[in-house]
């Protein structure tokens, strides 16, 4: 594996008939190059529309936005993954290095906001990468995303793994005044060993729980996602993870079992050979457990929870836990009565707002 990285290379596209392979076998064993670690590269999105829509059961929202594609956080889980393949790309080391930034992203939100088909339903920021990725720091389109949000008073959604949402913590708060956004920090692991290289660029636990904290005591609302929860790696942190939760203020707290599509499959099983061999026979035995004797569902209603008898107590301890610490009362509801369309200086509504 590759330092800093989750995935150790490239795997093939699926989409793609050909595919490049490093050969070294014509080269003595004293001179076998050592693996390149390539540089992240950021590329121009440049597409028109930014609101997505899904109808998906199992995802518990319609509408959302994503300013960027690829992520750096680099999770060698990452459900995400294969929507680089889309872009002609590998779901590997692609999907961490090469990293499309969508830089109209305000400009096309503040249009999609103004159109008249638009009722303001929630937002979710963002669907598929993580908004505050390493890249939004100097990019700060998850940023402007939410100005245009704040002037529309657009509810929305956060999920994240990035300690660096605080940042945004003057916009937070004018949006939880008008009960516009919910907060939610994704925490997987306790153990800042196992998110190194589980999650190689992402904040630390500590971080993250700091966090929850600061946008407690903000009076922003914030949950926590324990999730992905991989069995027989860090289940049995259930417990300690929602006391420490609870302990920094979260007001709720959900789970997600771990997804393995197409060849997330594959790097995630690279990284556990390479990171926890010891464990892997019971990871995968128990995932298969839980997934019908495979290591994927792509059913609704199954593949966010799995099946059997482990699946029901880890939803079993989930729920116990979260009861006792208060986590299970969901967050206040978002107000979507509270959107508008900016109005110019002569109270003319603006249809192209700038």
């Amino acid at each position: 594996m590759l330092k800093g990285r989750g995935s150790p290379n490239n795997p093939p596209n699926r989409f793609e008939s050909t595919h490049l392979e490093a050969d070294a076998e014509h080269l003595p064993w004293w001179e076998e190059p050592e693996p390149q670690r390539p540089e992240t590269v950021f590329l121009p999105d440049h597409t028109q529309t930014l609101i997505t829509s899904n109808d998906s059961p199992d995802v518990p929202f319609r509408y959302s936005v994503n300013p960027y594609r690829g992520c750096e956080h680099g999770c060698a889980y990452c459900y995400a993954r294969p929507t680089h393949e889309y872009l002609g790309m590998s779901c590997g080391l692609d999907f961490e290095t090469r990293i499309l930034v969508k830089h109209r992203a305000a400009e096309l939100l503040r249009r999609e906001l103004a159109r008249p088909s638009w009722q303001g339903e929630v937002l979710a920021l963002s669907g598929v990468t993580d908004p505050y990725q390493p890249a939004e720091r100097r990019f700060r389109i998850t940023r402007s995303l939410l100005e245009v949000c704040l002037e529309f008073r657009q509810a929305l959604t956060i999920v994240t793994k990035n300690a660096l949402v605080v940042r945004d913590l003057d916009l937070l708060r004018q949006l939880a005044r008008w009960n516009l956004v919910h907060v939610r920090i994704s925490v997987t692991t306790l153990d800042a060993q196992l998110a190194r290289c589980l999650e190689p660029r992402t904040s630390s636990p500590e971080a993250r729980l700091r966090a929850v904290q600061e946008l407690a005591q903000a009076r922003v609302p914030v949950g926590v996602m324990v999730a992905p929860i991989i069995p027989g790696l860090n289940d049995h942190e259930i417990p300690q993870i929602l006391h420490q939760a609870a302990q920094a203020g979260a007001g709720h707290a959900a789970w997600v079992l771990l997804r393995l599509p197409w060849a997330v499959k594959e790097i995630f099983l690279q990284w556990l050979r390479t990171h926890a061999p010891e464990k892997m026979p019971r990871v995968l035995a128990w995932l298969k457990q839980m997934r019908g004797g495979e290591l994927n569902q792509t059913q609704f209603g199954l593949r966010m929870r799995g099946q059997g008898v482990l699946a029901e107590q880890i939803a079993q301890t989930f729920a116990v836990f979260a009861r006792r610490l208060g986590l299970d009362r969901g967050l206040p509801p978002l107000d979507c009565s509270q959107f508008r369309r900016p109005v110019d200086r002569r109270g003319q509504r603006l249809l192209f707002p700038g």
